[in-house]
């Protein structure tokens, strides 16, 4: 299982957006170069994260980006689905109808991959943004800031 780089972009985003915020917007360009991530990329998937409710835009000057929610309230799993499609570890498991596979009705290990794409997604669920965000502070580990 392979996350996408929009994920783990997304992912590193909303971490930075959690860690530097303190109650002031912060710009989508400051996040870029920071993470080293295209400003027109950012844009994008900024745009799916405010349709998921995850961030929040404020205009004007002094304007940039605040998280919709606490850090706590939001987990590795709303991150990704709000840019990525379902995140299986088969093909198979990433569409609606199982049927769309050919052996889906025959096949002795979709049981063993749904049970890892159920506990995969549980994981990410019990992980929050803070949690994310303690782990760095207590590992001393920052962006750079440059």
């Amino acid at each position: 299982m392979k996350l996408s780089t929009r994920a783990r972009y997304a992912l590193r985003a909303t971490v930075d957006l959690a860690l530097y915020c303190d109650q002031h917007p912060v710009s989508r360009k400051e996040i870029a170069r920071r993470q080293d991530i295209s400003p027109h990329y950012m844009e994008q998937l900024f745009a799916k994260m405010r349709a998921a409710g995850l961030i929040e835009a404020v205009r004007g000057p002094g304007g940039g980006y605040l998280l919709s929610k606490s850090p706590e309230e939001i987990t590795v799993g709303a991150v990704i689905r709000a840019v990525d499609e379902v995140l299986a570890p088969v093909p198979c498991l990433r569409t609606e109808s199982p049927l769309e596979c050919d052996r889906a009705p025959t096949c002795v290990t979709r049981p063993l991959w749904k049970d890892l794409g159920d506990r995969t997604d549980e994981f990410l669920e019990s992980r929050t943004i803070q949690d994310l965000c303690d782990e760095a502070r207590a590992t001393n580990l920052t962006f750079r800031d440059t």
